[in-house]
């Protein structure tokens, strides 16, 4: 008789694992059993979403909202947010939505202001059958569970930007009246602002919290020697108002009242510094204007970013004057890994009595503003010392580009040329021709270096040469090494 034979084919899935594999079979189970709660958790999703969009418009009345958690915020302020989303739902008139559909986005909307007060860690909403005993059948509660952040910070930290490294110490107390204020502190000595504080105390004055106001106090002592031959101290108010406008950009209004002092002047400080030096005050109004695009605002591939500020000074103090800047920069992806970033500044400065004063002058030069000149170094000079001016233009154009094979590095190359000029007002001669005896004399570099991204700076190493150069302006030939956040 023939011997019986097994069969000529395994009877196993191909996909499973020998089943003297242990650990591949567990692995197999565990990556099975995920696809099956994954499934199931999918096909409940969709039929949820399917139910909701089935039921959207039955007529639903939101009666009241609870937030629960808020334990350190006032209830008033509170109301003062939510009111406004309450109302829109009860408007059924206006705005149909007294039904599910006008129910879920009330619900959502308090959810998104709460969370944008900055004083939750969490906020989650959740819709529930009204509790009052007197409620219709389509009256519902919506419920909004919080947890509240920490009321009080402090860091200390090493800073390095605009060229100059400090030590700093931050502290804040959030939500102090229980409306979302907060009292800021900060303290920091550096290399060349030697001491700097700064304090800042800020409320909403919006439901919308899109309008803000803040009162802040500062004072500041700068070293300026490294391009005039002296010091200054800085001990000032300021009141502003913030409102914020979604695409048409932020808005700020302030007043500002400072005194200023020109102080610790060098030996060799020249005649023009020293009959700047001593204590003037400045009483100025502001109005600035901000809109950035820009999808990164370190290095930018797309976007656009621009500012417009303008100051009047003579309320009352020692100085009288009118200052005006506006400063844009334009972002465009080229190829892959390949964008172009164009940026340009302007400014202008009229005294209204008498001679601009040096505190108030524009400065031009460095890697931050202008590469492959020396920082501040442009412009009018009496001797050592650079005088700043008042009027100034600059424009810059890089083409960045991606380390070859390493496109996930945060270091960039890029090639650049900087043209840009900085000049006194000539009273002889009329605003036009001032402008256009700046315009004509551009000084200007070229070069190339590498970007690296450092959070929150940017750093720049540069090798440029100027190209066109004014006598009066210093000159950087060679290497550069810059760290700022804002650069041409």
């Amino acid at each position: 008789a023939e011997a019986l034979h097994p069969p000529l084919q395994r009877t196993a899935h191909p996909h499973e694992p020998k089943e003297d594999d242990l650990e591949k079979l567990k692995k197999w189970q565990e990556a099975r059993l995920e696809r099956k709660l994954r499934g199931e958790y999918e096909s409940a999703v969709f039929h949820l979403a399917e139910l909701v969009n089935q039921n959207l418009e039955t007529s639903l009345s939101v009666t009241s909202v609870r937030v629960d958690g808020a334990t350190n915020t006032r209830k008033s302020f509170l109301g003062w947010l939510i009111q406004p989303w309450l109302a829109r739902h009860t408007d059924d008139r206006a705005h149909k939505s007294n039904n599910l559909q006008g129910a879920l986005y009330t619900a959502r909307g308090i959810s998104n202001i709460l969370q944008e007060t900055d004083l939750f860690h969490s906020v989650d909403a959740k819709i529930q059958r009204s509790r009052d005993h007197l409620a219709g059948e389509g009256d519902i509660d919506i419920v909004v569970t919080t947890r509240e952040k920490g009321r009080f910070y402090l860091k200390t930290a090493t800073e390095f930007g605009n060229n100059e490294g400090s030590v700093n110490v931050t502290g804040r107390v959030r939500n102090i009246f229980g409306g979302a204020e907060f009292l800021e502190g900060h303290y920091s000595a550096g290399t060349k602002t030697r001491r700097s504080f700064h304090g800042l105390f800020s409320l909403p004055l919006s439901s919308s919290l899109r309008t803000t106001g803040q009162l802040s106090l500062f004072s500041q002592e700068r070293d300026l020697s490294s391009f005039a031959s002296c010091s200054e101290t800085l001990h000032g108010l300021k009141v502003a108002i913030n409102s914020n406008w979604g695409v048409h950009g932020v808005h700020e209004v302030a007043y500002q009242a400072v005194l200023r002092h020109i102080n610790n002047l060098a030996p060799s400080a020249s005649v023009s510094i020293r009959e700047h030096a001593g204590q003037t005050i400045k009483s100025s109004i502001s109005h600035s204007w901000t809109k950035d695009t820009r999808d990164d605002k370190l290095a930018a591939s797309r976007g656009y970013y621009g500012k417009l500020f303008q100051e009047l000074a003579g309320l009352s103090g020692d100085v009288s004057f009118y200052k005006a800047e506006v400063e844009s920069q334009i972002s465009r992806h080229l190829v892959p890994g390949m964008s172009l970033s164009l940026a340009a500044r302007s400014g202008f400065l009229k005294a209204l009595t008498g001679p601009s004063h040096f505190s108030d002058r524009f400065q031009l030069g460095g890697p931050l503003s202008l590469r492959s000149f020396r920082a501040n170094s442009m412009g009018p000079r009496d001797g050592v010392d650079s005088l700043g001016g008042d009027i100034y233009w600059s424009t810059g154009v890089s083409l960045v580009s991606d380390i070859p094979r390493k496109p996930h590095w945060p270091i960039k190359s890029h090639i650049f040329v900087n043209a840009g000029r900085l000049d006194a007002m000539d009273g002889t001669k009329g605003l036009s021709e001032n402008l256009m005896g700046c315009l004509r004399k551009p000084s200007i570099s070229a070069g190339v270096g590498l970007i690296y991204r450092f959070d929150p700076v940017r750093v720049e190493v540069n090798f440029g040469v100027p190209l066109v150069a004014s006598k009066s302006d210093g000159v950087r030939k060679g290497f550069q090494v810059g760290i700022g956040i804002e650069f041409l």
